[in-house]
This record gives C-alpha cells, structure tokens and sequence, in this order.
C-alpha cells in the first residue's frame, strides 16, 4: 500500500481508538457520578423517613402531657398527617425528584407546625404549674387560718370555762344550828324544834346580777333528806331540797338564813349541809349533834 494512504488510515484509527477510549473513561465517570448521586438521594430519603417517624412519636408524647380534649384532637389530627405522609414517603423512589421535593416541603410544613404546638404546650405546662403553685399557696392560707381559728376556739373555748368557773359563786360560813322551842341552840336533836342554816355568798363581781334561788339539802345520819321544799336540777338529775331561798343578787357579799320547822324524828350523829345555785353544788358542811 502507498505510504501516502496508508499513513492517513492509521492516523484515523489512532483518533477512533483515542474517540472510543475518552467515551469509555467519560462514560464510566458518569456511571460513577450518578451511582454517588442515587446514594445521595437514598440518604436524603432516610433521613427524611427519620425525621416525619421523630415528629410522629412527638405529637404522641406530647398527647400524654395534655388534659384538653381539644388539644389532644388537633395534635392526633396532625400525627396522622405525619404518618400518613411517611407512608407516602416510603412508597416513592429517591429518583422521584418532582415527589422527594414535594414531601420535603409537606416535612418542613409539619416541622413548623410541631414547633408551634411544642410553644403551646409549653406555655400551657407553665400556666399550669403557676396555677398549681398558687392553689397550694391559697391552700396554704387556707390551712394556715384554719388551724388560727382552731386555736382561737380553743382558747374562748377555755376563756369561757374560766369565765364560768370565775362566775360559780361561792359559799362560806356555814353553820347548821338546832333550837329549841325557846328559839335557843341545842346540841340534843331531841329537844330540836327547828333547824336553820345560815351561810354567805361570797363576792364575786363576774357572776351574773339578778334574782337567784339558793336550795339547802340536808341529809341525816340515817341518809334520808329532811323536808321536802320542792326539788332542783343537778347533773342532769332532780333532787330534793331541805328548803330554799330567793334573794336578788348583786355581786356583793350577802350572808341567807334558812328555816325547817322539824316534822320528823331527828336521831344524832352526822348532818351534812349542802348549798346549790344555777345548778351547781356552791358550798357542803358536815355537823354532829347528839
């Protein structure tokens, strides 16, 4: 072959061999660069796989910290469009760059949302707490002035008790005499014709002023009661009085004589005297006589 058309050939070969070798290498490097850009794409759909699965488990987190109902529907409205766009997610290929897109957008849609449920709830969680801390505050307080008043009752309680005891009048010198039928003492009950008892209210300026009836109950050696004027209340039972006595009252020392006129054989030995007022035993005395 002429060296001037073979020279040519081999020159066009050499430049198809060099055309087919820089495709082959351009071609592998392509292969090569969308294999990175799938893996890419994979890896961008699992994290935003992993992202809508993290904002599912929010919202049914945050629905165990909420008491309203109202709340509460809203947020699982919101967790089933999560869901339900993690399952569309999961159906669509990583090439699907139109739908990848679209579900990137619906994710930071959902991820603005949340946000704004989490400063919600949050700001509920406080108002909460402050509620709580106040109604323990007021409970506090209410305790607190519970317990006051408690102490105040038992301290009139008691003040009413002293008072009353204070207001108990009281009775001294008592003195049960026997005379005889001249009006004179006798120390022989035989010889007895009446018996009187004198004694005196002490003063006392926090009892009650007013009418008052003083009873006088004696009792005989033998345990009987002598005379019967009448009966009064004492411990929640009637007894009966030897006689009685009505004076007016004032605070001041006042000295009362009583009078039994006997009508009943007196024996000797020990006589007590007893003296009651506004239900209460004020003054007792025992006497011998023979």
């Amino acid at each position: 072959m002429n060296k001037k058309v073979l020279i040519p050939v081999i020159i066009i070969g050499l430049l198809l061999i060099g055309g087919i070798a820089f495709l082959a290498i351009r071609l592998d490097k392509q292969k090569q660069e969308n294999k990175a850009m799938q893996e890419l794409a994979e890896m961008d759909k699992k994290e935003m796989e992993n992202e809508y699965q993290q904002f599912a488990n929010q919202y049914s987190e945050m629905k165990t910290q909420i008491t309203n109902d109202s709340i509460v529907a809203q947020l699982t409205a919101e967790q089933e469009k999560t869901q339900r766009l993690l399952e569309e997610l999961k159906q669509v290929k990583s090439s699907d760059a139109r739908e990848i897109a679209r579900l990137k957008k619906e994710l930071a849609t959902v991820r603005s949302v949340l946000r704004s449920y989490i400063i919600e709830i949050d700001s509920l969680n406080r108002l909460n707490q402050n509620l709580k801390n106040e109604n323990n505050r007021v409970r506090g307080q209410y305790e607190a002035a519970t317990r006051e008043i408690q102490g105040l009752n038992t301290e009139r309680a008691s003040l009413s008790e002293k008072v009353a005891i204070a207001a108990q009048l009281d009775v001294t010198g008592i003195r049960m005499s026997l005379k005889n039928k001249r009006n004179k003492d006798t120390d022989k009950t035989k010889k007895c014709k009446t018996v009187q008892v004198t004694f005196t209210i002490a003063k006392n300026v926090t009892a009650q002023s007013g009418m008052k009836t003083f009873y006088v109950r004696i009792t005989s050696p033998t345990g009987s009661v002598l005379g019967n004027d009448g009966s009064f209340a004492y411990e929640n039972r009637n007894l009966q009085c030897s006689m009685k006595k009505t004076i007016e009252y004032t605070g001041k020392e006042t000295t009362i004589v009583t009078y039994w006129p006997v009508t009943q054989a007196l024996v000797g030995g020990s006589y007590n005297v007893s003296i009651f007022a506004d239900g209460n035993m004020i003054g007792s005395r025992n006497f011998n006589f023979d």
